[in-house]
């Protein structure tokens, strides 16, 4: 059965109930890890909350108070999935404490916040995993090694996208999301990062980049009270929102392929319409996340009208077979985060980073602050 490993959650909402399945359900899907979690304590500040989540999912306790469970000798990992302004704070008292960290991205509001989470974590001498999700998508990573195998030739451009509708509401609720003091830059963390992530994974690093972006919902109305997700709220006081919803940005990277990269968080018409095309000298690879386990191929040597084959990914694609025992059954988002809870636990359990490490969330993060400031500047902006 293997040792049992202490875990807590901060934060929880939508993402730290996923967190919290993900722990549950990795004896299922991968019965060789060495460590069991075991749920240790749930904290989150909102009243009730917590013990609504201890009764629902089995912690052994509550709190609303997130440095009782840095104090916690129980624990000895920790799932950081609190809002975006708290990541640094938390993060480094949870390192400093000697807890494994699993942050969700993008680790704080700048590439300092994430930096300080990263150094603390190194002089802990701690493992950390970052929610950067869409890299453990079994196609994904298959692209990964056509492209690394040179299947498609030489890599010239590359189109990411992260299109979504959640903020296209003119009555979605002004929430901390919307404000640069605790929600940052906006839609360049909330989906861009990944964009980066992807862009990095995929062909390795950025080197240069020029950016825009925009406000299309100026103001929203703020809300009565706690909110979870993406709330509405009409009746309320008018604020501004602060951040961004749309950027698009033109990359460079370091083997001389261009990119595009794409993010939107007010798509009208577009529901998680996240994906790639990567184009090479001799082929392409094409994907689709609401077709998660579908790779659109195209190699050979015909170069001018080359067909594309719909190749659908199975038990030798990624962590597929942990999930699904043939071509074509379908995996969802839960999984993906099983599999990232899979790389943490195996991360610390072997003293061996697996998957996302805080090294690329500052790597995301410091490609964040660069569109940020090429956007204001209208300029490209090195990296190196």
């Amino acid at each position: 059965m293997g040792n049992t490993l202490g875990v807590a959650v901060v934060g929880f909402g939508w993402m730290g109930r996923v967190h919290t399945q993900a722990y549950g359900r990795l004896p299922h899907h991968f019965p060789r890890l060495p460590v069991r979690p075991e749920l240790v304590v749930v904290a989150d500040e909102v009243p009730g909350r917590a013990e609504e989540a201890a009764g629902r999912y089995g912690f052994a306790s509550a709190t609303r108070d997130w440095r009782e469970v840095a104090a916690d000798p129980r624990v000895a990992a920790v799932s950081v999935t609190a809002p975006n302004f708290l990541h640094r704070e938390i993060g480094v008292a949870m390192a400093e404490a000697g807890k494994h960290l699993w942050i969700e991205k993008p680790v704080g509001l700048t590439a300092e916040d994430a930096r300080a989470v990263a150094d603390a974590v190194r002089a802990a001498g701690v493992q950390g995993t970052v929610g950067f999700n869409y890299r453990n998508a079994p196609a994904v990573e298959t692209a990964r090694r056509m492209v690394a195998a040179g299947d498609i030739g030489t890599v010239t451009h590359v189109r990411i996208r992260l299109f979504s509708d959640y903020a296209a509401h003119p009555d979605g609720a002004l929430t901390w999301r919307y404000e640069r003091r605790r929600g940052g830059s906006g839609v360049l963390g909330d989906l861009a990062s990944h964009g980066v992530d992807l862009a990095r994974f995929l062909l390795g690093e950025i080197v240069s980049l020029t950016a825009d972006t925009a406000v299309f919902v100026p103001e929203r109305a703020r809300s009565a009270g706690a909110t979870a997700g993406h709330a509405r709220a009409t009746g309320g006081a008018p604020g501004p929102v602060e951040n961004d919803d749309y950027v698009s940005c033109l990359l460079r990277f370091a083997s001389g392929a261009r990119g595009v990269l794409e993010a939107s968080r007010v798509s009208v018409g577009e529901q998680n319409a996240y994906g790639f095309e990567v184009h090479g000298t001799t082929g392409a690879l094409f994907w689709d996340y609401r077709r998660m386990g579908e790779l659109g191929v195209s190699r050979g040597t015909a170069y001018q009208d080359q067909p594309v084959s719909t190749v659908y990914v199975g038990p030798g694609d990624g962590e597929y077979a942990a999930f699904q025992p043939g071509a074509a059954n379908s995996m969802g988002y839960d999984d993906l985060k099983v599999i990232e809870a899979h790389h943490f636990l195996r991360s610390v359990s072997e003293g061996t980073p697996y998957g996302p490490t805080l090294a690329d969330a500052v790597a995301s993060a410091t490609a964040l602050d660069a569109m940020t400031r090429s956007a204001r500047q209208r300029a490209w902006v090195d990296l190196r």
